[in-house]
């Protein structure tokens, strides 16, 4: 019986095996704990009518996993070293391909046309590498991907600033844009002794649901993102400082100031206090004046 991917033995086999070496420009960590792949698969709430996406699947452990919970599992990898060691490691697994692209270059929705059936439930799974976290979570979500959410490991550090409410010192343009867009959940934390090699941090699996309808309406999606960017370009200045420097619009200060009057939002305040539904007035008020 083959032995199962996700273990330090199997990992280190294939590692000598192969000649592999794993790329730091690439943020490569291999998870070699099947307990945590399991919770990962329940985390997603994978069925065998579920259609998976997988990026960067490494040598294959959750792909393997999600393979033997799901209809099928499209899983993205970008380093070309990996493909025959899948091929390999992913040989038993039928419903499995692998698909050599940048997930930032690639075009999801011919993906999810390709290879799900219309109306399927379609997850997205990811143990994403830390240094593109966060573009590649703002493309899924911005691509408005007819899928049910994303459940994906990324740093703790990063999970705290995405799930982080108004008046904290993680909550910034990033916490809203995520929340925006789905409901955040953070399931569990990741030691770092899990991974080869070992990251310096410690992880987090965090849950995304698409939100059915969006906590705010607003007139220009674009333009509400511009003044979130510009609202904490600056965490120390106020609002009105902030807005009337960094917006892609000018606009004067004096304006920006009688808006946020008017709104009943004192122009002393930061960027951290303001909920969402506030922001998304300010830019409805803001997109009315242009």
């Amino acid at each position: 019986m083959t032995k199962e991917i996700a273990s330090l033995q199997r990992t280190k086999e294939m590692l000598q095996k192969h000649g592999f070496s794993f790329k730091k420009s690439l943020g490569q960590n291999f998870l070699v704990d099947r307990n945590i792949l399991e919770k990962i698969v329940v985390t997603a709430k994978i069925t065998k009518a579920t259609g998976v996406i997988e990026i960067g699947p490494g040598f294959g452990a959750l792909t393997e996993r999600l393979a033997q919970h799901a209809e099928k599992v499209v899983a993205f990898e970008i380093d070309e070293r990996l493909l025959p060691i899948l091929e390999e490691t992913l040989a038993k697994e039928q419903n499995v391909t692998i698909i050599h692209s940048d997930i930032l270059k690639a075009d999801l929705h011919a993906t999810v046309n390709e290879h799900f059936e219309p109306g399927q439930d379609v997850m997205i799974v990811a143990n994403l590498p830390y240094y593109v976290t966060t573009p590649i979570l703002m493309k899924l979500l911005e691509n408005h991907l007819p899928i049910r959410g994303i459940v994906c490991m990324i740093q703790k550090e990063v999970a705290e600033r995405i799930s982080a409410k108004p008046n904290s010192k993680d909550y910034g343009s990033l916490s809203i844009a995520v929340q925006y867009f789905a409901h955040v959940e953070t399931s569990f934390i990741v030691p770092n002794t899990v991974f080869i090699p070992r990251p310096n941090v410690e992880s987090a699996v965090i849950s995304l649901t698409l939100h059915e309808k969006k906590p705010v309406q607003v007139i220009d999606e674009s333009l509400f993102f511009d003044v979130v960017r510009a609202a904490f370009a600056q965490r120390r200045k106020t609002l009105v400082n902030n807005i009337a420097k960094n917006l892609s619009h000018s606009l004067s200060k004096e304006l920006i100031e009688k808006i946020l009057v008017e709104l009943g939002i004192d122009p002393k305040r930061r960027g951290e206090t303001l909920s969402i539904q506030e922001f998304a007035a300010l830019s409805d008020a803001i997109k009315k004046r242009l």
